[in-house]
C-alpha cells in the first residue's frame, strides 16, 4: 500500500520578490540548468535562485527530463523501499514471533502487531509535519535528514533484546524518518516534470509494487538463514541508498525560508539559524475543513481503513496456521503487489473519463470489494482460492490509491490540495495503527484469525456508504455558489447602470427631450 502523490510545490507559484542581486541583462543567454558537473555550492545557488526569475514572473518551466530522470529513479527507490518494507511486514511479523515469542505470554501476537501497525501509522501521522518542513527547508534537506533518521532507527532495531524497544526504534524512529524522506520525493517531481508528470508518478508509485513483489521472498530467505537481527541490518542497505538518493533532489524553486530571508540561494546554514515561526493557523490551512464535502471525505476514508492494514500484517501468520503443508506462502503478498500495480494504472486511466467528484464512486467500489475480500479470507479452505481473493483485493487496493489525488483536486482545488492530502494522511494514521493490534488481540483470545478478518471487512463497507454522500453534498454546494454568484452579478450590473445614470444625467435628459 502506498499513498498518492501530493500537489507539486512548483504548482503553487513563485510570485514573491526577487532576491537582491544584479538582474540579468535583456536578451542574455539562458542560465545553465543543474547538472552533476556543477560544484555543489554553486549548483544550489543557481538552481534555487537564478531560475526563480524576476518578481511577478511565471514559475520556471520544468525541464521535462535531464537531471529529472535521475530524480525520478531516486523517488522510485524511496517509494519502493519505504512501502515495500511496510507491505512485507507480514514476514517480519512471523520472524519477530519466533525470536521474541514465549509460551507463557498469551498476548504475544497482540504485542508484536503493534510494531508494524505503529510503524505504518507513524508514516502517515508525520506527513502533515513533513509537508511543512519541506515547504520551509526544501526537499533535499528534509529527505536527507529523514533517510538518516530512518537508517538509525532500523539499525538500532537490530540490537534489541525484547519486543518493547521495537515500538520506539522501528515503530517511531524508523517510521518518522521514512515519512520525512517520502514526502519530499513526491513534491520534487513537480519541479522537473509537468507534461510527463502523470507518467512519472505512475513509474514512481510502481516502485512500491515491485518491492512488494520481491521483498517477501528475500526477507523469508534472510530470516530463515541469518535470523531477524541480521535481516534488519541488511535492510539498512535500502535506507542508506535512500540517504544517498535524496541528495539528487535539487529544487528548481526556492523554499519558503529562502523567500522570506531574501538571501541569494538562502543561507547555507539556514537549517540551524534562528527564525521566528508563524502561528499554527498560518502554517496549517484549517480553512479547507469549511468545505462540507472535504470534511465528509476526511472522515469517511479513515473510517474505512480500520480493517484495511489487517491483511498486510496478519495474512502470513494466518496462512502458516491454515495451510501448514504449503510452500512459497509469500506468493499471497506477491499477488497483492502485482494486481495493486495493475489497478493503479487501470483505474487511474478510467478516472480520467469520470467527471468531477463522481470519481468518489470508484473509491466506493474499491472499499466495497476490499471489505468483501477481507471477509472471504477465512472462508478459503484451498490455497488457490486465497490467491484469487488476494488478486482481487490488490486490484481494488490500487484503485483506492490511484484516485486519491484527483479527488482531492476536485474537492479543494489546486491551491489547497497539498495540505488537504497531508491532513488526510494524518487522519489515516489512527485506524491503520489501531486495526492490526485489535486483530492480534482477537487472535490471542479466540485462537484463530476468522473473527478478526470478518470484523476487518466491516469498516470498509461502512466507509463506502459514507463516501456515497460526497457527490450529492458537493453538487448542492456548487448550486448554492452558482446561485450566489449569479445574484452578485445581477446586483453589480444594476449598480453599474445606476452609477452611469447618476454620473451623466444631462446626456439622458437631452436624449429624452429630443425624443419628446
Amino acid at each position: 500500500m502506498v499513498p498518492f502523490p501530493e500537489e507539486p510545490a512548483a504548482a503553487r507559484g513563485t510570485s514573491e520578490a526577487q532576491p537582491p542581486g544584479p538582474a540579468p541583462a535583456v536578451g542574455a543567454a539562458p542560465l545553465p540548468g543543474p547538472g552533476p558537473s556543477d560544484g555543489p555550492e554553486a549548483s544550489v545557488e543557481k538552481v534555487e535562485v537564478e531560475l526563480t526569475g524576476p518578481a511577478g514572473a511565471e514559475p520556471p518551466q520544468p525541464p521535462e527530463g535531464g537531471w529529472g530522470w535521475l530524480v525520478m529513479f531516486a523517488a522510485m527507490w524511496c517509494n519502493g523501499s519505504v512501502f515495500g518494507i511496510q507491505n512485507a511486514c507480514g514476514v517480519l511479523f512471523v520472524a519477530m514471533l519466533k525470536t521474541f515469542g514465549s509460551k507463557d505470554d498469551d498476548k504475544m501476537v497482540f504485542k508484536t502487531a503493534w510494531v508494524s501497525s505503529l510503524s505504518m501509522g507513524m508514516i502517515f501521522f508525520c506527513c502533515p509535519i513533513a509537508s511543512v518542513f519541506t515547504d520551509m527547508f526544501g526537499c533535499r534537506k528534509t529527505a536527507v535528514v529523514g533517510a538518516a533518521v530512518g537508517f538509525i532507527g532500523l539499525m538500532s532495531s537490530s540490537f534489541v533484546s525484547s519486543i518493547e524497544p521495537l515500538y520506539l526504534t522501528y515503530g517511531v524512529l524508523f517510521a518518522c524518518g521514512c515519512s520525512f524522506a517520502y514526502q519530499p520525493s513526491l513534491v520534487i517531481l513537480g519541479h522537473y516534470f509537468k507534461k510527463r508528470l502523470g507518467l512519472v508518478n505512475g513509474i514512481v508509485t510502481a516502485g512500491s509494487s515491485i518491492f512488494t513483489i520481491l521483498l517477501p521472498f528475500l526477507l523469508r530467505v534472510l530470516t530463515d538463514s541469518v535470523g531477524l537481527f541480521h535481516t534488519l541490518r541488511g535492510l539498512c542497505i535500502f535506507t542508506f541508498v535512500l540517504f544517498l538518493a535524496s541528495f539528487t533532489y535539487r529544487p528548481l524553486v526556492p523554499n519558503a525560508r529562502d523567500k522570506e530571508s531574501g538571501t541569494k540561494g538562502g543561507n547555507r546554514f539556514s537549517l540551524f539559524s534562528r527564525r521566528k515561526f508563524g502561528p499554527p493557523q498560518k502554517v496549517f490551512n484549517f480553512a479547507i475543513f469549511k468545505g462540507t464535502a472535504y470534511a465528509v471525505w476526511a472522515v469517511g476514508i479513515p473510517l474505512a481503513l480500520f480493517g484495511y492494514f489487517v491483511p498486510y500484517v496478519h495474512l502470513m501468520k494466518h496462512v502458516n496456521e491454515r495451510f501448514q503443508d504449503g510452500k512459497n506462502k509469500e506468493v499471497v503478498l506477491m499477488c497483492i503487489g502485482i494486481t495493486s500495480g495493475v489497478g493503479r494504472l487501470l483505474f487511474g486511466r478510467i478516472a480520467d473519463y469520470v467527471p468531477g467528484v463522481k470519481k468518489v464512486y470508484l473509491q466506493v467500489l474499491s472499499f466495497l470489494f476490499i471489505g468483501l475480500m477481507s471477509m472471504m479470507i477465512p472462508l478459503c479452505r484451498v490455497f488457490g482460492a486465497l490467491i484469487a481473493v488476494c488478486l482481487i483485493m490488490g486490484l481494488f487496493d490500487g484503485c483506492f490509491i490511484s484516485i486519491m489525488a484527483p479527488i482531492a483536486f476536485e474537492l479543494v482545488g489546486p491551491q489547497d490540495v497539498s495540505q488537504a492530502i497531508g491532513f488526510l494522511l494524518g487522519f489515516m494514521s489512527i485506524p491503520m495503527t489501531v486495526g492490526p493490534p485489535i486483530a492480534g488481540l482477537l487472535r490471542d483470545k479466540l485462537g484463530s484469525y476468522d473473527v478478526a478478518f470478518y470484523l476487518a471487512g466491516i469498516p470498509p463497507l461502512i466507509g463506502s456508504a459514507v463516501l456515497c454522500f460526497i457527490p450529492w453534498i458537493h453538487s448542492k454546494k456548487q448550486r448554492e455558489i452558482d446561485k450566489t454568484t449569479g445574484g452578485e452579478k445581477m446586483e453589480k450590473m444594476l449598480e453599474n447602470q445606476n452609477s452611469l445614470l447618476s454620473s451623466s444625467p444631462g446626456i439622458f435628459k437631452k436624449e429624452s427631450d429630443s425624443v419628446i
